[in-house]
């Protein structure tokens, strides 16, 4: 009987095969790609790879791309490869495995960690009289426009400068004033900026490459480096740059040696942090108990540590009554500051001067960026939207205005939130979708109180918002 072996049409007989072989014919299996870089876009990645050295028989070759987490796939037949499909804000690793007739062979070792819609095109629109949309003019725009083509932004400032309507943002680790009247020295240039100093076009500052966020309510701003520095400029009325001064200054400044801050929440003459350990920290005025700590009115200009708690996640502040909230590792929401108008969720309007919770529950996500004015926001782990504070202009979004709430409601029955902020009286919101929503004081129409969609694109991956008198930016991967 006549040994055979399967090939691609037919059957091996053994003089066949060791034909096939002594020919290098010989089905094989292809070897494993050597993985290059993957480079995160919006809702996507690219994958770079070099072919296997041995091609296997036969020797043309196609190529497939697994995610990981989620097992995403994408197909080519070179490199590079482009996935699709990924979620914004996910962190992921890529493999790549060769196939011919013969079959698959082994996957590349894993790719670098890249996280998508960290970057994408920066949108700006709103009230522009001083150039803070930085689009090259002072002519206000009611829908979004793109600034410039680069679309390698990261983040936003996530306010705008209450006097003086300074807008900043960062690309690729470059921090940028975008534009706006910098009289306190807050465009953080250098320049001559405490006599309003005013542009309408993006200027760099400083040559630096590594800050990752950046933020502002009043006149001073805080940012935050890639390495774990602090940093700040502008306004120091109060001692909020932490310099143990009140000089202001036009340049960013160290706050500090260390290299262990996580998060920043700038208020109004006052700001936060948190460390990599979850600790909480203040400075600057503690006006209306926005310290934390018990102090009264006290000001301080250097970060003091607001109680031992090492669980402390976000942080958010209004900038007016200076009323604060805050998130923990376990999903448990605080709050601490002023609260005429319920600002605190704590079913009182008045002032708190230590993190007291918001109810029991454990199941808080997200609250808001942004110039909070007496209201307050945030998203639950099931994606539904809540509310409370006073609602001027409609910007609670449960179709009423002027009304005080005083403990957290939910604003409609949808279930597909991601994230929110809130200006002077306008509310802006991104669903899960990467469609983008706005209500209370909408330029277009007037006056909103329930949740319109903005446009209809669905490739928004962030926004920060100053108010209807000053200007919106956004990151957006188109």
């Amino acid at each position: 009987m006549t040994t055979k072996w399967k090939q691609f049409s037919g059957q091996w007989t053994v003089t066949q095969a060791a034909q096939a072989k002594g020919a290098g014919t010989w089905p094989t299996l292809p070897g494993a790609p050597t993985i290059g870089t993957a480079t995160a876009a919006f809702q996507s990645a690219t994958v770079a790879f070099t072919a296997p050295a041995n091609a296997g028989y036969p020797t043309t070759l196609s190529y497939t791309v697994t995610s990981s987490p989620g097992s995403i796939t994408a197909s080519g037949s070179a490199s590079p490869i482009t996935v699709t499909g990924l979620t914004n804000g996910t962190e992921y690793t890529f493999t790549v495995t060769a196939t011919n007739d013969t079959g698959t062979g082994p996957a590349s070792a894993a790719s670098n960690a890249v996280t998508p819609g960290a970057v994408g095109y920066l949108y700006t629109w709103g009230t522009n009289d001083r150039g803070q949309l930085g689009l090259n003019k002072t002519t206000s725009q009611s829908t979004p426009l793109k600034v410039g083509t680069d679309n390698t932004w990261t983040s936003t400032g996530w306010v705008s400068n209450v006097t003086n309507k300074v807008l900043h943002a960062v690309k690729t680790g470059e921090m940028w004033w975008l534009g706006g009247d910098s009289e306190n020295g807050q465009g953080g240039t250098g320049l001559n900026e405490f006599v309003s100093f005013q542009r309408s076009s993006p200027t760099q500052v400083g040559a630096l490459s590594n800050w990752s966020q950046v933020g502002s309510i009043a006149e001073s701003v805080l940012a935050l480096k890639e390495d774990g520095t602090l940093w700040a400029w502008g306004r120091n009325f109060y001692g909020e740059l932490g310099q143990n001064n009140k000089t202001s200054t036009s340049s960013p400044v160290q706050i500090g040696s260390l290299t262990t801050w996580a998060y920043i929440g700038p208020g109004a003459g006052n700001s936060y942090a948190i460390k990599t350990d979850g600790t909480l920290w203040w400075w600057g005025s503690g006006s209306n108990g926005s310290s934390g700590t018990n102090l009264g009115s006290n000001r301080q200009s250097s970060p003091v540590q607001i109680g031992s708690d090492t669980d402390w996640a976000k942080i958010s502040t209004e900038g007016n009554n200076n009323g604060t909230i805050a998130l923990k590792t376990d999903g448990t929401m605080w709050a601490w500051g002023g609260n005429s108008q319920g600002q605190l969720g704590l079913n009182k309007n008045t002032n708190v001067s230590s993190p007291t919770q918001i109810g029991a529950l454990t199941t808080w996500a997200e609250i808001d960026r942004g110039q909070a004015e007496n209201c307050h926001f945030a998203i639950k782990t099931d994606g539904t939207f809540w509310a409370w504070g006073y609602g001027s202009s409609g910007r609670l979004g449960n179709n009423t205005n002027n009304l005080l709430i005083s403990s957290p409601v939910q604003i409609g029955a949808l279930t597909n939130w991601r994230s929110v902020t809130e200006g002077e009286g306008t509310t802006l919101a991104i669903k899960t979708d990467n469609t983008l929503w706005n209500w209370g004081y909408v330029a277009t129409t007037g006056n909103v109180s329930s949740p319109v969609q903005l446009g209809s694109d669905t490739d928004w991956y962030a926004v920060t918002n100053g108010g209807n008198n000053y200007a919106v930016s956004a990151i957006k991967g188109s």
